[in-house]
């Protein structure tokens, strides 16, 4: 264990992001670990490290607990508008339906019941398996993805090589809230060709890519956040909203 001394003094900021942990990814390869496990100081996001050391962050946390899953039990899986499609195509290759709720712990919990869903949670690696409670649980995410390691026999690397790839971008505009009627209306006309979703905010998917479009509850912006196989291809989604917005 790293930084787990209970004396309130934070090592470094406590997201567990690449930036925080560089400090921890190039000790997991010097012990040689198989994987390595990092948490927020309230434990309800859980990243990883591979075996190289190599950074793999909050997303496929409950990509792969989602794996494992469902290989033992198929069943509805429900995950918020701005999590990963990498969860969605792996549903569907165990013929599973894939739900998608408004953000927020509460909301996924909640739709999880509605639909007696097997698991669910939220991309920034918080894995929720109801076998043991409707919260993100950093531990049954661990359990999970160490089960499916010991299973298969394969290294972190490896089963991460297999999973669909995607890439997403996060940006933020200043907006005020009397314009997000016109701007979203503005954003479904420029792209008819998408999927509308207005549950929470607005997100227009396609095929093999998504942008989420969702307003801030305490400062007058908007988060953008968008998803597609190549990074340039989900800037330029970002892009779009923020040239709407002019």
């Amino acid at each position: 264990p790293l930084h787990c001394e209970p004396d309130g003094i934070f090592r470094h900021e406590a997201e567990p992001t690449a930036e925080n942990l560089s400090g921890v990814c190039p000790l997991v390869r010097k012990h040689e670990a198989d994987i390595g496990f990092a948490l927020d100081p309230d434990s309800d996001r859980l990243a990883l490290i591979d075996e190289n050391g190599r950074y793999i962050g909050e997303e496929l946390t409950l990509a792969l607990a989602t794996l494992a899953r469902l290989r033992h039990e198929r069943g509805p899986v429900v995950i918020n508008l701005s999590t990963s499609r990498v969860i969605q195509d792996i549903a569907a290759k165990f013929g599973c339906v894939c739900y998608r709720s408004a953000v927020g712990e509460a909301n996924v919990a909640d739709r999880m019941q509605q639909v007696a869903a097997v698991i669910g949670g939220e991309g920034n690696g918080g894995v929720i398996d109801p076998r043991v409670g409707y919260v993100r649980d950093p531990f049954i995410g661990m359990a999970l993805v160490l089960g499916l390691m010991a299973e298969t026999g394969r290294k972190l690397s490896e089963l991460v090589s297999e999973l669909p790839s995607y890439t997403i971008v996060k940006d933020k505009y200043t907006i005020d809230s009397t314009r997000l009627p016109s701007l979203f209306d503005g954003l479904t006309r420029h792209w008819p060709d998408a999927k509308k979703d207005d549950t929470d905010g607005l997100r227009l998917e396609w095929a093999d890519r998504w942008v989420h479009v969702r307003p801030s509850n305490t400062e007058p912006i908007i988060r953008v956040i968008a998803e597609a196989p190549a990074e340039a291809e989900a800037r330029a989604l970002c892009a779009e909203v923020g040239k709407l917005l002019r």
